[in-house]
C-alpha cells in the first residue's frame, strides 16, 4: 500500500506459537498477543459472559416455578453457585479437570490455583490462550451446579447445599468433565461426541437433581393439592428462558473456541432447536389441556436447547429440527417418570436435562457429520456417527451417557448421605419453617411484599393448627388434617411462624 508504513499499524501481527515456556513467554521480554487473533479472545470473552448470564436465568426460571414463599431461596442457590463453583474451579477444578498430565479419570493438581496458567495455547484449542479457556470452562462448572440446586426447592437447607456445591464440583463435575473433554479422558480417547455438555453439564446435572431430590424426601403434603404447586410467577420463568436462550449462544458456538464456520453453525441449530423444542413441548399439552401454555413453551425452549448441546459442533443445521422435537418430546413425557419413581422432583429437572442430556447424545450419534466437525479449518477428523456409516458411535454415546449418569448418581446419593450424619449439616429444614417458607426460615428476606405473602402463610399455619382441609383459599394450604400431627407440632408451626420476621413485619405495617 503506498504511504503507508506497515511496521507501525496499531495491530500486533500474528505469528506461530513458538513454545516459549509453560507460561507461553515474559510479559517483560516480549508481547504475548502476538500469538492470537484478537477476534477470538473477544468472542470467547463474550461467551464468557454469555453463559454467566444463563445462571441467574436458571435461578429466575425456578423461582418462577416454585411457590412464592420459597422463591428467593431459589434465585439465591443459583447465585452462590456462581461464587462457590468459580472459586473450586479456581482452586483446583481446572487442574482436576484440564491438567494436560492427568489420567483417563481425573487431571491432578499441577494448575492448582492457576498456576503456570497465563498465555501458552490451551489444552481445548491453540486459537485461546490457557487462562481465558480456564475462565470460559469455569462458568461451565458453575452453571452445571447452579441446574442441580433446584433439587432442594421448598424444603431443603441453605449451608449444606452450599457445601455440596463445593464436594460435587469437585468429585462429580471435574470426574465426568476430565473423561469427556482432557484429550487424555477414557470417553474422549474412546471417541465421545460431545460439544458443549450433554453429558458433564445436563445428564450429570439431572441424575444428582434426581438423587438430591430422593435423599431429602417428598415436599411436605406433596400429592394433596395439585393446585398448589403449579408455578406462581409464569413472567420469571419467562425471563429466565430469554436468559437461558441468549446465554445458550455463548454455550454452544462459543465452544468452537474460535470465531469460526463451526460456531456459525453451533449457533444457527442452537436456536433452530430451541424453536422446534417450544413449539413441540407446548402442542403436547395442548393435545392435552386445549390450553396453550407458557410455561410448557418455556420448559420446550429448555428441552430443545439441551438436546442440541452435546451435538451442536457436530450435526448439519437440518439436524437441530428432530433433535429439538425429539429432546422436547422426550423430556415432556418424561415428567411422568417422578411419579413412577415416588421422587420428588420438584422442578422435573431429570426430565428436562437428564433425559434431555440423553436424547442429545443419542442423536448425535445419528445425525454427526465429520464435515461439520471440519468447519473450524483445525480439528481433528472424526468418523462422524450414522450419516457417514459410522455405526459404532452409538454405543460409544450410550456407554458415555449411562456411566456418566450412574456416576453422578451414586457418588451424589453418597456425599449427601455422609453430610446428613454431620452435625449442622443435615440437609431438609424443620416441618414449621418449611411452612413458613425457606425464604422467611433460612435468608429473612421475600421476593414479594409482606402482605401477600404474610396472608398466604398464615393459611397455611391456620390450616395447619385448626386441623381444616378446606381453609387454603387458593394459596399454599396443603389441605392435611390436623390428625397428621401432634398438638405440639401444630403448636410449634403457628408459634414459628409468630417468632418470625414475616409476622414481625406484617403487624408493624
Amino acid at each position: 500500500m503506498d504511504g503507508v508504513d506497515l511496521d507501525h499499524l496499531p495491530y500486533s501481527p500474528l505469528v506461530p506459537y513458538n513454545g516459549t515456556g509453560s507460561l507461553g513467554g515474559d510479559p517483560l521480554e516480549e508481547n504475548l498477543n502476538i500469538w492470537y487473533e484478537s477476534g477470538d479472545i473477544a468472542f470467547i470473552i463474550f461467551s464468557t459472559a454469555l453463559v454467566l448470564l444463563m445462571i441467574p436465568g436458571v435461578g429466575l426460571f425456578y423461582s418462577g416455578l416454585a411457590r412464592r414463599k420459597s422463591a428467593l431461596s431459589l434465585i439465591w442457590l443459583s447465585v452462590m453457585s456462581a461464587a462457590v463453583t468459580n472459586f473450586q474451579w479456581f482452586f483446583w477444578g481446572y487442574s482436576l479437570t484440564f491438567s494436560r498430565s492427568g489420567s483417563r479419570f481425573i487431571g491432578d493438581l499441577s494448575h492448582f490455583a492457576f498456576r503456570d496458567l497465563l498465555a501458552a495455547p490451551s489444552v481445548g484449542s491453540p486459537r485461546v490462550p490457557d487462562l481465558l479457556f480456564a475462565v470460559y470452562q469455569g462458568m461451565f462448572s458453575a452453571l452445571t451446579v447452579a441446574l442441580v440446586t433446584g433439587a432442594v426447592a421448598e424444603r431443603g437447607r441453605m449451608l449444606p447445599c452450599v457445601v455440596f456445591m463445593f464436594i460435587w464440583s469437585t468429585v462429580v463435575y471435574d470426574a465426568i468433565a476430565c473423561w469427556t473433554w482432557n484429550p487424555n479422558g477414557w470417553s474422549n480417547r474412546m471417541g465421545g461426541l460431545d460439544f458443549a455438555g450433554g453429558t458433564p453439564v445436563h445428564i450429570a446435572s439431572g441424575a444428582a437433581a434426581l438423587a438430591y431430590s430422593m435423599m431429602l424426601g417428598k415436599r411436605r403434603g406433596h400429592g394433596t393439592h395439585e393446585l398448589n404447586y403449579r408455578p406462581h410467577n409464569v413472567t420469571h420463568i419467562v425471563v429466565g428462558t430469554v436468559f437461558l436462550w441468549v446465554g445458550w449462544f455463548g454455550f454452544n458456538a462459543g465452544s468452537a473456541l474460535a470465531a469460526n464456520m463451526r460456531a456459525i453453525m453451533a449457533a444457527v441449530v442452537t436456536n433452530l432447536a430451541a424453536c422446534v423444542g417450544g413449539v413441540t413441548w407446548c402442542l403436547l399439552d395442548y393435545r392435552l389441556e386445549r390450553k396453550w401454555s407458557t410455561v410448557g413453551f418455556c420448559s420446550g425452549v429448555v428441552a430443545g436447547l439441551v438436546a442440541i448441546t452435546p451435538g451442536s459442533g457436530f450435526v448439519p443445521a437440518w439436524a437441530a429440527v428432530p433433535s429439538g422435537v425429539l429432546g422436547a418430546a422426550f423430556a415432556n413425557y418424561a415428567t411422568k417418570l417422578k411419579f413412577l419413581l415416588g421422587v420428588d422432583d420438584a422442578l422435573d429437572i431429570f426430565a428436562v436435562h437428564g433425559v434431555g442430556g440423553l436424547v442429545g447424545n443419542l442423536c448425535t450419534a445419528f445425525f454427526a457429520d465429520k464435515s461439520v466437525a471440519r468447519l473450524d479449518g483445525m480439528s481433528n477428523p472424526i468418523g462422524g456417527g450414522w450419516l457417514n456409516q459410522h455405526w459404532i458411535q452409538l454405543p460409544i454415546q450410550l456407554a458415555d451417557s449411562c456411566a456418566g449418569g450412574a456416576y453422578s448418581f451414586v457418588m451424589t446419593c453418597l456425599i449427601l448421605l455422609l453430610m446428613n450424619l454431620i452435625p449442622g449439616l443435615h440437609l431438609r429444614v424443620e416441618e414449621a419453617a418449611e411452612i413458613v417458607g425457606v425464604d422467611d426460615a433460612e435468608i429473612g428476606e421475600f421476593a414479594y411484599d409482606f402482605v401477600e405473602l404474610t396472608r398466604e402463610v398464615v393459611v397455611d399455619v391456620d390450616a395447619t393448627v385448626a386441623g381444616s382441609s378446606n381453609r387454603g383459599s387458593g394459596g399454599f394450604g396443603y389441605g392435611e388434617s390436623a390428625s397428621m400431627f401432634s398438638n405440639g407440632e401444630r403448636e410449634q408451626a403457628g408459634q414459628y411462624f409468630k417468632e418470625s420476621r414475616m409476622y414481625q413485619v406484617g403487624i408493624a405495617r
